[in-house]
């Protein structure tokens, strides 16, 4: 398997990619959407709304919360979860940022 070479990147490029990389798997997606639905929670509750066992659903907490998706407290012997704004609303900034240009764009 070949090197990869983030070095050849910018900062933003590399963290974008990270984020996004988290993003691909849909067992991730399905903890971003269940903890939009309720907000916050414990891994435990998390566990009871997937088909996984609770180390996958760690390991996925544990990359989304890497990529800055997801932000967790510890209370007492559990983890409450949920959504970190900030890695969201800077993707939506990148996102539609890209929206204004396509959008403006006159190609095939």
């Amino acid at each position: 398997m070949g090197v990869t070479r983030t070095d050849l990147f910018t900062d933003e490029q590399n963290h974008i990619a990270n984020i996004i990389k988290a993003l691909g798997h849909p067992a991730r997606i399905a903890i971003i959407e269940y903890l939009l639905k309720v907000n916050v929670c414990i891994c435990s509750d998390i566990v009871d709304e997937l088909p996984l066992a609770q180390s996958t659903i760690s390991q996925h907490l544990k990359e989304l919360k890497n990529a800055g998706l997801i932000k967790g407290n510890i209370e007492g012997t559990s983890i409450c979860y949920c959504i970190d704004e900030k890695t969201f609303g800077f993707l939506k900034n990148y996102f539609g940022g890209i929206m204004v240009n396509t959008q403006n764009q006159k190609c095939c």
